[in-house]
């Protein structure tokens, strides 16, 4: 087993919260997926919730060193029964990261955090050969 890659991005929660409220659909359509919209606004804490998600889309990015690869609404957060965060990617991501990996095994671990006004998401990329 290899690291390919390691990403880390911090989000200021208010920035996030912000640029909802002025583009609200068009925000929301363009980064998050129908669930994660759905999850996030079920919460409390929804500008927390979006700016984690935010944040390890941008991680993810950075340790894959692409960006142009991956469509944001492609990429999806979910929490697995224990509440842990993963990455659930389809679509046209889903495609440019098979040609990426070259039917390699790999696996992508996620944290994510948050101490308003800030939310932090880390990444680390595992090939197994």
């Amino acid at each position: 087993m290899n690291i390919y890659g390691i990403g880390t991005d911090i989000v200021n929660v208010n920035r996030i919260k912000n640029a909802i409220k002025k583009n609200k659909k068009a925000f929301k359509k363009r980064i998050y997926t129908n669930f994660e919209i759905k999850t996030c606004e079920k919460r409390n804490n929804k500008a927390e919730c979006f700016a984690k998600r935010f944040a390890a889309k941008e991680a993810l990015f950075k340790a894959l060193g692409i960006r142009n690869k991956l469509h944001f609404n492609d990429v999806e957060i979910r929490n697995t029964g224990s509440g842990a965060p993963k990455f659930v990617i389809k679509g046209f991501s889903l495609k440019n990261l098979k040609k990426i990996f070259k039917n390699k095994k790999f696996k992508i671990h996620l944290s994510l955090s948050d101490d308003k006004p800030w939310a932090v998401a880390s990444v680390i990329i595992f090939i197994y050969k």
